[in-house]
């Protein structure tokens, strides 16, 4: 086996089947950056009125609700942060939450104190739990690394859908460049709105029917609701400074709101498969991608992104109580649940997919200079 190579900038390597590097060791996530994401950022930063003029918009084009846009909250420091933003610019948010059976401890009491602080509406869309179950081992069964498609399914579907349904025509995304500038390789996580693979994992290795669980497709987000429904998708956080330590520390003092040991972990699962189940059976730590986008943006430097990188994301502790956790939810024995890791290994490539539509519908974006994007 070929020893493996690590960006000389950054802390991503070949782990990312697809990376390159130039002459210098600095890879192709790197110079992405460079030439693609920051021109783009550093020109809404730079626009000192940007956020103010999305800001009025949404308050002229809404005037008969009692609120004026959707914010999905997961509990987690981006969601956090954007909804107090939102809230301080004087919009009025409806908070919207997903409960697909995986809420930690930590991130019902985030969601509860903003809501109580700030007086905001929460509405909670709880997913029915055996049909996620039977859509959660499916994947499980199919030897994807993208184990965690079914949740973030659900949220993104859930969300159009109750924006299409009571015609809320503006939502906010914590998504943003400070702390996302790097994207998961397509072999580690593939996209979680494709609902042919979906769909056709769970043909495959389901056993009841989908009848209620919440579906979406790259079709309904991307040409039904923006151009036929007129629903603006907006993501604040990229028109500030948004520093996520700093970002963090507010929240704290300001809510009582708690940190989370890593980006994501406001889920149980997520917890298991990032911080377990991806390097057990992979060999990918998502914390690469993370901590790669802080050194880039100056959040951290490279030698501190290192020294977390050295020891596991959970202990072996750790990894025992969230193993006996989602084992018990699934209502499957530990040792069922460990028989997994065995399996043959599988990408998206192995099931039906629409990545060629992704695929394409990313390129022509980033033509017209849309979207930044990162490689995928």
């Amino acid at each position: 086996m070929s020893e493996t190579q690590v960006c000389t900038r950054c802390v991503m390597d070949t782990t990312d089947p697809d990376i390159t590097f130039d002459d210098h060791g600095v890879c192709d996530h790197c110079l992405t950056y460079d030439s693609r994401i920051l021109p783009l950022w550093s020109k809404l930063l730079g626009d000192t009125n940007a956020l103010q003029h999305i800001v009025s918009s949404i308050k002229s084009t809404t005037t008969d609700n009692d609120f004026d846009c959707l914010i999905g909250l997961s509990g987690g420091i981006d969601s956090s942060y954007l909804v107090h933003i939102a809230h301080d610019s004087g919009l009025r948010p409806l908070l919207f939450h997903v409960d697909a059976g995986w809420n930690s401890d930590i991130a019902v009491n985030n969601i509860e104190r903003l809501v109580d602080k700030l007086g905001l509406d929460l509405y909670t869309e709880v997913i029915n739990w055996e049909e996620m179950r039977d859509l959660q081992l499916s994947f499980f069964k199919s030897g994807v690394p993208h184990i965690d498609a079914p949740q973030d399914h659900a949220f993104f579907a859930t969300m159009y859908k109750f924006a299409k349904k009571y015609n809320v025509k503006h939502i906010l995304t914590g998504a943003n460049y400070s702390t996302e500038c790097i994207r998961n390789p397509l072999q580690w996580m593939y996209y979680q709105s494709d609902l042919v693979q979906l769909l056709d994992i769970h043909r495959v290795h389901g056993t009841i029917p989908l009848t209620s669980f919440p579906t979406t497709s790259i079709f309904n987000h991307k040409i039904i609701m923006p151009y036929f429904k007129n629903i603006k998708v907006y993501s604040p956080l990229n028109y500030i400074s948004y520093d996520k330590s700093q970002a963090a520390a507010f929240l704290e003092s300001e809510y009582g709101w708690r940190p989370y040991p890593q980006k994501h972990f406001e889920s149980r699962f997520t917890r298991f498969y990032e911080g377990y189940w991806l390097p057990k059976r992979f060999g990918y730590d998502t914390r690469k991608v993370q901590l790669s986008s802080l050194i880039l943006t100056g959040q951290l430097t490279r030698s501190a992104a290192l020294k977390i990188l050295s020891t596991p994301s959970l202990s072996d502790d750790d990894a025992r109580i969230e193993i006996k956790y989602i084992a018990s939810k699934l209502r499957i024995s530990q040792e069922q649940l460990l028989s997994y890791l065995d399996l043959p290994m599988k990408t998206y490539k192995d099931y039906r997919s629409q990545y060629w539509i992704y695929n394409l519908g990313a390129k022509f974006l980033q033509l017209i200079g849309l979207e930044a994007g990162g490689k995928r």
